[in-house]
């Protein structure tokens, strides 16, 4: 018995044109869709983050900074020297202008004193005071002497990776995780890829305003590594207003110790 001739079975060749036409927007006349975005993982994050949190410290360190502070009122340039180990220790003595000479503060652990020269006293900060101005400057406590970390005291989230201003950058969230002894509610950072430099760094209040913004500028080479010699802070509150820190030397591994960042130190001078 003859059977009738069938057509070919098509529907495995239409499943695969499907396929094809959802795999080629062109096809449809719609447009590309965008790749996926390259990912980076938390470990490389966290690493980036402490890279950037390391670069001007070091297991040690020693510079001379000029301050340059600029308000709607008056404008002032103060000289400094630093020192580090680590991150627990840190000391900064202002050495011009003459007025405010000697003044100088001490972070050991997570202690921070300050020492006014001219009444010969030393004042201790309390830790609700880690958030205010250093020397009416736009930088804190917290700014110089590094009391708190973006590696361990932040939740890091890449929140952008890609061309920005004509640089290949990743860009950071931080949220503090809890309990963590920092001032901000949220911190954006931007670091360049080719050389792990950081750009900017946005700050973030606990309401989630922008607080102000710093800027990394002038890279050049300082004790044997690349760094960024300028960093200028920038209120957001107060439009024209900045304070800028511009290394003039700085050297790492310069053999510090532990008894080095002393309260005598801190009254009396290296």
């Amino acid at each position: 018995m003859n059977r009738p001739l069938r057509p070919p079975a098509r529907a495995p060749l239409l499943r695969t044109l499907a396929g094809a036409l959802l795999l080629c927007p062109a096809l449809l006349g719609l447009p590309p869709q965008p790749l996926p975005a390259q990912t980076t993982d938390a470990a490389t994050a966290e690493e980036i983050v402490r890279h950037v949190d390391d670069l001007l410290r070091g297991d040690s360190s020693h510079g001379t900074v000029r301050m340059e502070v600029v308000t709607q009122r008056w404008t002032r340039t103060m000289e400094m020297e630093m020192w580090s180990l680590g991150q627990d220790y840190s000391l900064v003595r202002v050495l011009s202008p003459s007025r405010e000479a000697g003044t100088a503060t001490l972070k050991v652990d997570r202690d921070i004193w300050n020492y006014l020269p001219r009444v010969d006293r030393t004042i201790k900060v309390p830790g609700s005071g880690m958030g205010g101005s250093w020397m009416g400057s736009h930088f804190t406590y917290d700014d110089l002497v590094r009391e708190s970390s973006m590696a361990d005291d932040y939740r890091i989230e890449v929140s952008f990776e890609g061309d920005r201003d004509e640089d290949e950058i990743w860009e950071f969230t931080l949220t503090p995780l809890p309990e963590a002894p920092v001032v901000w509610g949220r911190v954006e950072l931007e670091v360049r890829k080719d050389d792990r430099m950081p750009l900017r760094a946005r700050y973030f209040d606990d309401r989630g305003e922008l607080a102000r913004t710093m800027v990394f500028a002038r890279f050049r080479t300082m004790g044997g590594r690349l760094v960024p010699s300028e960093l200028s802070m920038h209120p957001e509150d107060r439009p024209g207003e900045r304070t800028t820190l511009i290394y003039d030397d700085l050297a790492f591994d310069v053999g510090l110790e532990e008894g080095f960042f002393s309260l005598q130190r801190l009254r009396s001078g290296p």
